[in-house]
């Protein structure tokens, strides 16, 4: 097996800085593309599901830890490749990773993993929604919001009304985007619905623009 302290991704100098100009200068960059991140890393991803769940978890707190950002991509990877075997306490465990280095390119991915456990495992929705739910860190209640984006017709809107109205006033651009997104997301499957929603609540002008883009684009093609 690889050995994960000897593991090094392979950069392109070239692709450093405008990597870290597009993440606002946040973190360093080693200078490898998704596409090629995950070809270098696919045999150490395939390994990693022979872990034990104590050596996964060590594994991706060790790469958490690693200074460029290429690396916490690679630890999500790396969970996302594992998250069948997961249970709901052990994603509570992995959930301090969200709250670590956090901006939307790290956040965003761990929320598929969640969004792909209530999938797999429906009846733990709502217990997975409330842990997210009024959370004092913005960016766990960012997840709360955008939990269910790949639920479809699937979606509780009674979770989805009460995530988006505990943050309606939050002056954060990434709350605001993150209402929008996930009314967004669900006006393809019932844009009735979010167009009641829109026009009922008092929500901020960024979130309702962001909600309608989808409805106002069909208007215009039917025009």
């Amino acid at each position: 097996m690889i050995d994960i302290k000897k593991f090094q991704l392979v950069g392109v100098e070239e692709n450093k800085k405008p990597m870290e100009n597009y993440m606002k200068n946040r973190y360093p960059f080693v200078g490898v593309k998704s596409p090629d991140r995950k070809k270098q890393s696919k045999i150490l991803i395939t390994e990693s599901k022979l872990y034990s769940l104590d050596q996964l978890f060590q594994t991706i707190n060790y790469l958490y830890q690693k200074e460029e950002r290429e690396y916490q991509n690679l630890a999500i990877d790396m969970c996302e490749a594992n998250v069948n075997r997961l249970s709901y306490e052990e994603l509570q465990d992995y959930s301090q990773f969200i709250q670590l280095k956090s901006w939307w390119d790290t956040v965003d991915a761990w929320r598929k993993i969640y969004g792909l456990y209530i999938k797999r495992v429906p009846e733990d929705k709502e217990k997975m929604f409330y842990y997210f739910y009024q959370h004092e860190n913005m960016w766990m209640r960012r997840v709360s919001i955008t939990l269910q984006l790949m639920e479809k017709e699937k979606t509780d809107v009674e979770l989805l009304e009460k995530a988006i109205m505990f943050d309606r006033y939050t002056d954060e651009f990434f709350i605001q985007k993150a209402i929008g997104w996930s009314l967004r997301q669900y006006s393809k499957v019932n844009p009735n619905w979010v167009k009641a929603f829109t026009s009922e609540k008092d929500l901020l002008p960024f979130a309702k623009k962001e909600a309608l883009k989808q409805i106002n684009k069909q208007i215009n093609e039917e025009v």
